[in-house]
């Protein structure tokens, strides 16, 4: 069995152990020995951040083409019309090209901790919540796709992994699992697999989550 940590990254933490400012760190939180990040999360971004000490399960975890889907609740200002979700889940062409379809749909405002510092206000401009999930993991990706769209996002959090989520953990908290990393793998092939497109002679072309409704944190 391989350990796996489930993090809570607070906003304003780096998704790394060397310190070359006076940012916090992951080192201010995570004691445990020999485990590395599986992905990373932006300063300004919140939310699950996994870590382990299997360089495999690293690989498998964090490579865009295993196509492990990343979820992420995100406060955008405005509220995306029906035109604007069908551009995300066809793809948004960005400076470093086109991205792959996403999953969005609009979702009620997530019972969540209040960021400290708290988002923008701006009276005249409402605020709305989306669910986004995508596999790909280009630098800033959410936060570019919903400015392309017309929606510029307040705030970033990353609730799930495939499969992990951070229910249950405030922000600076985390969990210890043990995995195993040939099973996580072999999932992770077979949706690279089963995401392929059919070359044979017959190829034709062709919610996990509940929201509660908080206070709104600003």
């Amino acid at each position: 069995m391989t350990t796996l940590v489930l993090f809570n990254k607070p906003y304003g933490v780096l998704s790394q152990f060397s310190r070359n400012d006076e940012a916090a760190i992951l080192a201010d939180y995570v004691t445990q020995d020999n485990v590395y990040p599986a992905g990373r999360l932006d300063k300004d971004s919140e939310g699950l951040l996994l870590l382990t000490d299997d360089g495999r399960l690293q690989h498998c975890i964090s490579h865009p083409r295993h196509k492990l889907l990343k979820t992420y609740w995100v406060q955008v200002e405005g509220t995306p019309d029906k035109h604007a979700l069908q551009k995300l889940q066809d793809g948004v062409t960005l400076k470093d090209g086109l991205t792959a379809p996403a999953q969005a749909s609009p979702i009620p405002e997530p019972a969540i901790w209040p960021r400290t510092p708290p988002i923008r206000y701006r009276a005249a401009i409402p605020t709305s919540w989306l669910e986004l999930k995508i596999s790909e993991g280009r630098n800033r990706q959410v936060r570019r796709m919903t400015a392309a769209v017309g929606f510029p996002t307040l705030r970033l959090i990353r609730y799930a992994v495939g499969n992990w989520t951070l229910a249950g953990l405030a922000p600076g908290e985390l969990r210890i699992l043990n995995v195993d990393r040939n099973k996580v793998c072999h999932e992770s092939h077979s949706r690279k697999s089963s995401s392929a497109p059919h070359r044979g002679r017959h190829h034709r072309k062709g919610r996990p989550v509940s929201h509660g409704r908080g206070n709104r944190q600003r």
